[in-house]
């Protein structure tokens, strides 16, 4: 009587209430009381990190109704990476090893909303990295199906890619590069991750200023006692959780774009791309896409603008029939390259900048094109205007360390002029020392060029100090333009 009655219960839940999922428990009420005991086992068995015992349960989830939970798929991999590990049977282990690239087959057909089908197919062409070495090996030429599923992979899910699929994609087409004695390979699969990862980080960063400003108006709120503490008290960490996670994201996606332009660059140096879109140019005049990828690639080239006819012809095309943020922005960054520039030049480089930074979106994109506003004032030895454009982009992006590298050179260049009242020599460099370690502090990545740039520094001598009663520690004015408390060194 009991079983009939469980029966009947879970012959509701799986034909009534989850019915937008055919055989979601399988064919039967018995097939769902059945799932739903072996669900619960596997998920004990997982947890307690006993795979053989979780994976004998799995085996019937997966034969009887694959479509109940879709954690039998995301938890698969970590369970069916030790078992492989631990199997000593090469039969065994195999039988284990293909169950793992089954897994991605199946899941995007069971659970569409969940995984994509890219997805799938650039995990699987992964694994089979991991687990087919002896098999390609024996026949490199293996690699190019892989890599054809990994091409496959980010053309489907494209801005949506996953890092490590973006990673393992462009280590394999550093390999092809060596089987097909072809750079094209490389710089094919640079311009796809490139577009595509700042396609995704613009979209996150749109959503991270989104974020902020929703704690921002929160906190705001709050502080003028127009929010309920206890709304409050709920939505708050909601809203930091989330950020935090996008900020994650963000971050995930710098440091694989990072690693990606530090592999591509020993293949194409600028040389070699004037070359390979040198042959191209002409079939890509009326592709927008093709010329913005292309424009991307030299940008991003080390010292690839100055005196680059190419780059100069296809922005040119590019900024006529698409005059978007970036085509402003890259003028600018062309012209700016340019020796002998006069005031015209100088005015028509802002120009373009100013474009730029009306119709960029996000206050990333803005923080980038504030600092360069920076530069051309800089150049122009304009020092306040440089200032307040680097002080525009800090506002922007707090960890924008190059605008504090930019103010700490404008303090460096002062000159005796902006000593304090006192007329202290070289004291305008303690007020440089402190944007170059600030710079260092927000963006570990400028630790190294910022400390030679503080240890390049002359500071007042000794003796300097001593007649003016000032010791280590001591706080300073430094007067002049740049009018800011420092502390004595």
């Amino acid at each position: 009587m009991k079983r009939l009655f469980l029966v009947a219960i879970v012959s509701f839940f799986a034909f009534g209430v989850h019915a937008q999922t055919p055989n979601q428990w399988g064919e039967t009420p018995e097939d769902s009381l059945f799932c739903l005991e072996k669900v619960n086992l596997f998920r004990m068995h997982y947890e307690a990190k006993n795979y053989r015992e979780a994976y004998d349960n799995w085996q019937m989830v997966v034969n009887t109704c694959p479509r109940s939970w879709d954690a039998i798929f995301t938890y698969s991999q970590n369970m069916l990476d030790n078992l492989i590990k631990e199997e000593t049977d090469s039969i065994a282990k195999r039988r284990l090893i293909d169950t793992l690239f089954w897994t991605y087959d199946v899941r995007s057909t069971y659970f569409p909303k969940r995984f994509s089908v890219g997805s799938c197919i650039g995990f699987k062409a992964l694994n089979m990295l991991r687990y087919n070495a002896d098999e390609l090996q024996a026949d490199q030429t293996k690699y190019k199906d892989i890599f054809k599923m990994f091409e496959q992979s980010v053309e489907l899910d494209k801005e949506n890619t996953q890092p490590s699929i973006w990673n393992n994609y462009f280590l394999l087409a550093g390999a092809m590069v060596e089987f097909e004695s072809d750079t094209t390979i490389i710089i094919e699969a640079y311009e796809r991750a490139t577009t595509y990862i700042k396609i995704g980080m613009t979209e996150q960063y749109k959503r991270f200023d989104q974020q902020v400003a929703k704690l921002e108006e929160l906190q705001e709120k709050f502080n003028e006692q127009l929010v309920d503490p206890g709304e409050y008290s709920r939505v708050y960490p909601i809203l930091v959780r989330d950020t935090a996670r996008i900020n994650n994201f963000i971050a995930t996606y710098e440091k694989t774009l990072t690693n990606i332009e530090q592999k591509f660059t020993p293949y194409a140096p600028c040389e070699v791309l004037k070359e390979v879109y040198g042959k191209k140019m002409d079939e890509m005049r009326d592709n927008v896409d093709a010329l913005k990828r292309m424009l991307l690639l030299f940008q991003n080239s080390k010292d690839c603008l100055k005196d680059n006819a190419l780059f100069e012809e296809a922005i040119a095309i590019l900024y006529k029939n698409d005059p978007s943020a970036d085509a402003a922005f890259w003028m600018g960054n062309f012209l700016i390259q340019r020796d002998d520039k006069t005031s015209e030049d100088y005015e028509k480089i802002l120009s373009y900048y100013n474009e730029a930074l009306g119709k960029y979106e996000t206050n990333e994109q803005k923080s980038t094109v504030q600092y360069m506003i920076g530069t051309v004032y800089f150049l122009q030895q304009k020092f306040v205007e440089s200032r307040a454009a680097a002080l525009e982009a800090i506002k922007l992006k707090p960890n924008n360390g190059q605008a504090y590298m930019l103010i700490g050179d404008l303090y460096s260049q002062s000159g005796s002029r902006c000593s304090g009242g006192d007329n202290l020599p070289y004291a305008y460099n303690w007020a440089a020392a402190d944007k170059y370690l600030r710079a260092a502090t927000v963006d570990p990545s400028l630790s190294e060029a910022a400390a030679q740039k503080r240890n390049s520094l002359t500071f007042p001598s000794k003796d300097a100090k001593f007649e003016r009663g000032l010791n280590t520690g001591d706080t300073y004015r430094v007067g002049c333009w740049i009018n800011e408390t420092t502390t004595v060194r």
